[in-house]
């Protein structure tokens, strides 16, 4: 079935100005070449400042560029979620792997975010899981709930806990992990987050659960919220995630294999949620079963 379509809107900066639209485009959007670029705009769909494009204009800082996507067949993905709590104010939910958060990457109507606002449209989600990580996902249904969740939620006064399966076996029980994650090339997007000596700090604490002869699960707790943080911190100290086909050893995108972030084929899942609720001050203690796999 057909989406609605999605019209992407962006704002020329200051290092574009002067280039053309048609490479502008090229370079804004890699997963297209030039050539349908032209075709998508002899179709009509890019307006500049309201206006529609050839790609021959050349670009100036602060001109509104739009690409008026038409309706796609999205992949699929589950369409179900298990409500593990909810009142007035919240609503959490088990999101199952493969099926994205929030509209991005080919998805738009197939996402967790308009599954649950078919249900309760007054809920937003608080923060997004990667589409194969399985697991805990918190919505706010209230603006003082979300305000207060969002103000607190990279504090220790929310515990969140993810168990992860890993390749190879660990010599420790415990590591606390602190490398810094920015964006590093990649060539098929332009660009994906990872290991990075010039990123941003970040903090990770993994526990061991179990080993087998070739694999260690651990228990890992974050204090930072940065993209594909456990996948990039796991890896950085030499045990990606089993499975996960885009980032390796040091925390880097594999350079034989190059998967992109949306990728699954790896175990990820938040289990827990620990927290106080934003509105009663209750304590939430929050569990998501572990799925087949782990």
């Amino acid at each position: 079935m057909l989406n609605r379509g999605y019209a992407y809107t962006t704002i020329i900066g200051g290092n574009h100005h002067g280039q053309s639209l048609l490479s502008h485009l090229a370079s804004l959007y890699p997963h297209s070449t030039p050539q349908v670029w032209q075709q998508n705009l002899n179709n009509g769909e890019v307006t500049l400042n309201g206006v529609t494009a050839t790609g021959r204009e050349s670009i100036t800082s602060g001109q509104h560029l739009v690409w008026n996507r038409p309706p796609w067949i999205e992949p699929d993905s589950p369409q179900h979620f298990e409500v593990l709590f909810e009142d007035s104010h919240l609503l959490a939910v088990n999101k199952p792997s493969g099926l994205p958060t929030l509209p991005g990457g080919g998805f738009m109507e197939n996402t967790l975010f308009r599954l649950v606002q078919k249900q309760t449209p007054n809920a937003n989600p608080v923060h997004r899981l990667g589409r194969a990580t399985s697991g805990i996902v918190l919505f706010a249904k209230t603006p003082q709930a979300a305000s207060n969740l969002s103000a607190n939620w990279n504090t220790s006064k929310i515990q969140k806990i993810y168990r992860a399966l890993a390749q190879d076996v660990a010599h420790h029980d415990t590591y606390e992990i602190l490398t810094p994650i920015g964006l590093v090339p990649h060539p098929l997007i332009g660009s994906v987050w990872a290991a990075s000596p010039s990123g941003k700090p970040s903090k990770s604490l993994a526990k061991v659960i179990s080993r087998t002869s070739c694999t260690t699960t651990f228990d890992v707790s974050l204090s930072s919220g940065r993209p594909h943080q456990i996948r990039i911190h796991l890896a950085s100290i030499g045990h990606p995630l089993v499975g996960d086909p885009l980032y390796g050893l040091a925390g880097l995108p594999l350079e034989n294999l190059p998967g992109l972030p949306g990728d699954g084929g790896y175990f990820l899942h938040a289990q827990f949620l620990n927290f106080h609720h934003p509105i009663t001050g209750e304590p939430i203690n929050l569990e998501a079963a572990l799925p087949s796999g782990f």
